[in-house]
């Protein structure tokens, strides 16, 4: 099969096509023939090796796929690694049938964009009627999600944040009240007067850097923080536990495989409540683009730097 093989950690240069064996489904395993494979911007940590979970070489990278299944059913499925290739197996757990209802876009969408937007929400923040809400780069996968479901489950004003001016009128699209450019000099300022002088309730940031840093600063008591990567690759300033008393704050830090550990099935509740949105027409996942397998160097390259709205997938049949 066709897939992209990476032998050495680095940026999008060490993305290289290459014919590989077919991969072979063990016990609780399933082969997947790849209709679409999700591009997330995990995959360019993964691809450096600075992502939470450590890799090893050689790896194929891609963490989401959506396809066919031996006997036919449509199903959707995390795969860990091995997305970015013709066939690709996952845990049966993993693996979630696709509603006749739903394109593959909108599957990749869901499965981690979408799950991330809806426990963010749900578990890491508690979303309460009526609260204001901040979403960062929310021309992105998980932000573009999150402000439709911040909209659906009765948030306050939203507050949206994104680097140009054409993901900003995305954002105002899909619901967002206000649209600000987080690069502004003084963003603290600027989120407090884009709610209307009040201080927020909840924010959503996945930039890291002076972004995190002034968005606490932001929060009004009893406001909570929902950290869930950090794309500038920029740590934040340390937080003392004793500044965090100073508004009553709460951080939160979400990562997606934590869900797993959650009694119940967790996951399969998200994902029936967000593809029962988006039959609805109440949700959508907003395409950023479509490339072949040996354009995924681009892909990763697009993603680096910012150029990328909503989900971006790759088609490894060409």
């Amino acid at each position: 099969m066709r897939a992209i093989q990476i032998t050495e950690f680095g940026g999008p240069e060490v993305l290289t096509v290459t014919e590989l064996p077919d991969p072979v489904a063990g016990p609780g395993h399933l082969l997947i023939d790849v209709a679409r494979a999700g591009i997330n911007y995990a995959d360019t940590h993964q691809a450096e090796n600075s992502y939470l979970a450590e890799a090893s070489l050689p790896l194929v990278p891609g963490g989401e796929v959506v396809g066919t299944a031996p006997d036919g059913r449509r199903v959707v499925a995390l795969v860990g690694s091995g997305g970015y290739a013709e066939r690709a197996v996952a845990p049966v757990p993993l693996t979630w049938d696709v509603p006749d209802a739903i394109d593959d876009l909108t599957a990749l969408g869901m499965i981690v964009q979408g799950a991330s937007a809806w426990l963010l929400l749900r578990r890491s923040v508690h979303l309460a009627q009526g609260e204001s809400v901040v979403v960062h780069a929310a021309a992105g996968g998980v932000g573009t999600l999150a402000v439709q479901l911040a909209r659906a489950w009765g948030a306050g004003r939203i507050i949206a944040t994104a680097s140009s001016e054409a993901k900003r009128r995305l954002a105002l699209e899909l619901g967002a009240d206000a649209a600000i450019d987080p690069g502004v000099p003084d963003l603290t300022d600027a989120l407090i007067e884009a709610n209307g002088g009040r201080r927020v309730d909840v924010v959503l940031e996945m930039t890291g850097g002076t972004v995190t840093d002034q968005s606490l600063r932001a929060l009004a008591p009893f406001g909570r923080l929902a950290f869930y990567g950090m794309a500038s690759r920029q740590e934040p300033e340390p937080v003392r536990p004793a500044t965090l008393l100073s508004h009553s704050t709460t951080i939160a830090g979400m990562w997606l495989a934590h869900v797993f550990q959650l009694p119940g099935d967790v996951m399969r509740a998200a994902l029936d409540e967000l593809f029962g949105l988006a039959a609805d027409g109440r949700l959508r996942v907003v395409g950023g683009g479509e490339y072949g397998l040996a354009e995924a160097r681009r892909a990763h390259e697009d993603l680096r730097a910012r150029r990328t709205t909503g989900k971006l997938v790759l088609d490894p049949s060409r």
